[in-house]
């Protein structure tokens, strides 16, 4: 038997519960990891809300972690007892000591990379690559815009923009925060708590507006972003922290300067196991190199992940999260 988190029902971070469960030999083409450090992220309180759908109830949580491989299937190759291992794309299940899933959703760790910095770093790291390096190209000396800058996805935006000479943008709701995301990187903050976004873009640029805008915000901020792109320009909305951008009129699009807009997934780029273990790789490199720094600004126990979920939705976290089982 091993210790899991599941829910059996959605709703708030009371429906999570630590008990045990009976993980299931790997499959032909499946590994079994043991979990040494558990990523948390806003996307797992989607699956917990029900604003996303598990495959079935009981489900349990989390698609990102890192530990040593326990057992491998009939099939595997590539991949061998003891082989220090991190994920993030899933399937459901993370939020546990051991962890069954397919090969192909696994990367070679190497040993310059910690599990607590895996755990911490692979889901937004490799969402960052992805929207800097694939959605959007940056070449270099853009001004872009990239809500919730302090965030986790955010703090790594800021630092890796500016290793791409990029003049990163980010909206804060604190002048505590302004100052993190200027520590990370970002080359300009805007509070929105007192200040209009959308007005100080304009000066920023000098009336350019941003090529592209990133907006892992949804609800609450989708008209504010429009307002930001300059024409011919690209919103890339990421996510949905306030809740999911609905009811779109795609005449906007056209009334704001013919605007581009695309809503990405990190399964949707990192969809072969080759293109995944490639953007890990450089998303470890990144770390190795310094450029991107890892930081763990919490950690929870494995069965105290209904605290840890509270925190995170309530913006009382800043950099990474963990969960230890």
């Amino acid at each position: 038997m091993a210790k899991r988190i599941q829910f059996n029902r959605h709703g708030g971070p009371e429906v999570l519960e630590y008990g045990d469960y009976q993980p299931a030999a790997p499959g032909p083409h499946e590994v079994r990891v043991q979990n040494k450090a558990i990523g948390l992220n806003f996307i797992d309180t989607y699956f917990r809300s029900g604003l996303y759908t598990p495959p079935a109830l009981p489900s349990s949580l989390g698609t990102e972690g890192a530990g040593v491989v326990e057992a491998v299937g009939s099939a595997v190759e590539g991949f061998a007892v003891g082989d220090r291992v991190a994920y993030a794309t899933g399937p459901l299940g993370a939020y546990s000591e051991l962890h069954v899933l397919p090969a192909d959703k696994l990367v070679h760790l190497p040993q310059t990379i910690s599990f607590e910095q895996a755990a911490a770093v692979m889901l937004k790291g490799l969402t960052v690559q992805y929207l800097l390096r694939q959605t959007y190209e940056i070449k270099g000396g853009e001004t872009i815009l990239f809500h919730a800058a302090a965030g986790g996805v955010g703090s790594f935006a800021c630092q890796w923009a500016k290793a791409l000479g990029v003049k990163l943008i980010g909206t804060v709701s604190s002048a505590e925060k302004a100052a993190r995301a200027m520590a990370q990187g970002a080359w300009a903050t805007i509070d929105y708590s007192h200040e209009n976004v959308a007005q100080r873009v304009l000066e920023l640029t000098d009336g350019a507006k941003c090529p592209v805008v990133y907006d892992g915000v949804g609800k609450d901020t989708w008209e504010t972003s429009l307002d930001c792109v300059a024409p011919r320009g690209l919103l890339v909305s990421f996510g949905n922290a306030s809740g999911a951008v609905s009811g779109v009129n795609l005449g906007i699009l056209a009334q704001k300067g013919s605007l581009y807009v695309t809503r990405p997934t990190l399964a949707g780029y990192a969809n072969t196991s080759t293109r995944l273990q490639a953007m890990a790789d450089e998303l470890f490199g990144m770390i190795a190199s310094g450029a991107l720094q890892v930081e763990i600004s919490n950690r929870y126990a494995l069965q105290d992940a209904a605290a840890a979920q509270i925190a995170l939705s309530a913006r009382q976290t800043t950099g990474s999260t963990i969960l230890l089982p």
